[in-house]
């Protein structure tokens, strides 16, 4: 493939509907939590496996997928090509989905937990080829662009997908029904099984490359492969990076409505638009660094970095006034989101200059947010979200640039550090608990500080390595 050509959007756009998936089911994962809670009479950490079973099958996946490789002596991606694994993937997710109907008809919260589990399993192996797929589908200088604006896809996703489930779950009732049956669960998944079923088929006869180029050599023939991707320093680094990413990203919002009850005083409807404003704003973020990718000249593509924000801020305007809530407080929001088109506009779409830019705004909205009360507090934190938002794409192009017949592998290595969303929760859970939840969020600052300094040590891998 030609690394000097525009996105070739034949080949782009069928493969980011797997983004969609993504954020679709992770994000209505939580209208679960509390429809299995009240069905299983579950405790609320037993309630938690539920985000367990989803995010773990994705570590069990690369490991799986790892081990599988090195006794067959070969990359299983490279062996059988990268659109018959997207559409394995999707498959395999599919199946998934199919453990939900003995799982409702007999009341089974394990049968349950197995199929998230195998949905995630099937998304584990969608999300290590689709990403480098998504970076090699065009020029190497858009790539961190392209992967971005697939994850403004995923976030749409996140936004839409919980409003569908629940509608599909409670129906037009505004608080549920208090009387739920389990078996209401079985018709949403059923029809999400189909539709992967049925863009894995799609897939399958697409454009998308079943074996995409590479590139394995520069000019000065300083680079030369390895035989293994963790000899690459950008890679193993950069594993650190995404775990560490994935950890702030998951844990700003999971630890924000405990904040804002205990500190704030705040009920539990009134956290829900916030927490959905922060999710609006990975999309937001992601719309806007994503304007790269389309092709357009100077004066267009200036123009697409403030219009495709503010497009997505009014996605999730029409999305809360749908669900009734009052949108006066998140006006204020647009002059956040105005610094982050221009920080955006700063770095001028390179990966290195924009994981330092955004890491140290990030940092300075934590800082803010934990020297603060009230509403200014709450944008603080929130505003996370935006400047998280075009990080995942930065560190990814970094972690696999260079690594030639290795992407792949190193992929997989990149996919099993979405763990960190766990755990790094977890830990900020910890500290709350032997301090307090307001001064928790320094854990979220040295997330962000190791992201910046990934971003500096990478010019000097690089220049060793002899690459750009």
């Amino acid at each position: 493939m030609n690394q000097s050509q525009k996105t070739n959007w034949g080949q782009f756009i069928p493969l980011v509907t797997v983004f969609f998936f993504w954020g679709f089911v992770a994000a209505s994962n939580d209208i679960l939590i509390p429809v299995f809670k009240k069905s299983f009479d579950l405790t609320q950490a037993q309630s938690q496996l539920v985000s367990f079973a989803y995010y773990i099958a994705y570590t069990v996946g690369a490991v799986i997928y790892m081990l599988i490789s090195l006794l067959a002596k070969q990359d299983l991606i490279v062996k059988y090509g990268y659109k018959n694994s997207l559409s394995f993937g999707l498959i395999l997710s599919a199946i998934g989905t199919l453990f939900f109907i003995p799982a409702a008809n007999t009341g089974s919260f394990p049968l349950m937990l197995a199929g998230l589990f195998t949905v995630g399993l099937g998304f584990s192996v969608q999300q290590t080829v689709a990403n480098p797929l998504a970076i090699a589908l065009g020029s190497k200088n858009t790539g961190s662009q392209r992967l971005t604006l697939a994850g403004g896809i995923n976030n749409f996703g996140t936004t839409i997908g919980p409003l569908i489930v629940a509608y599909a779950i409670f129906g037009g009732a505004g608080d549920g029904d208090t009387n739920l049956s389990i078996e209401a669960v079985k018709i949403p998944y059923m029809i999400l099984g189909l539709a992967f079923l049925l863009v894995g088929i799609f897939l399958k006869f697409s454009k998308i490359p079943n074996h995409p180029e590479v590139e394995e050599k520069v000019e000065d023939g300083v680079h030369k492969d390895r035989n293994s991707a963790l000899k690459y320093p950008q890679l193993v680094l950069g594993m650190i990076a995404i775990f560490l990413y994935v950890g702030v990203e998951v844990s700003t919002v999971s630890n924000l409505p405990d904040y804002m009850q205990k500190e704030l005083g705040y009920s539990i409807t009134g956290v829900a638009p916030f927490v959905s404003l922060y999710w609006a704003s990975m999309m937001i973020g992601r719309w806007g660094g994503a304007a790269e990718a389309f092709g357009l000249d100077k004066q267009k593509t200036l123009a697409l970095k403030f219009i495709a924000p503010y497009l997505a801020f009014g996605v999730f305007l029409l999305v809360n006034f749908i669900a009734g809530h009052d949108l006066t407080p998140f006006y204020y929001y647009a002059a956040i989101i105005l610094v982050m088109i221009i920080a955006s506009i700063w770095t001028e779409g390179n990966p290195a200059k924009m994981l330092i830019t955004f890491s140290l705004i990030g940092i300075i909205s934590l800082l803010i947010g934990m020297n603060t009360k009230g509403l200014v507090s709450i944008y603080a934190l929130t505003s996370v979200g935006l400047f998280c938002s075009t990080l995942w794409p930065c560190i990814f192009a970094l972690a696999i640039n260079g690594l030639g017949k290795n992407t792949s592998q190193g992929s997989s290595f990149l996919i099993m550090m979405i763990m960190g969303g766990g755990l790094v929760s977890i830990f900020q859970g910890y500290i709350a608990d032997l301090t307090s939840i307001h001064f928790s969020y320094i854990v979220c600052i040295i997330c962000f500080a190791y992201l910046a300094f990934y971003a500096i040590a990478t010019k000097s891998i690089f220049k060793k390595q002899g690459i750009e």
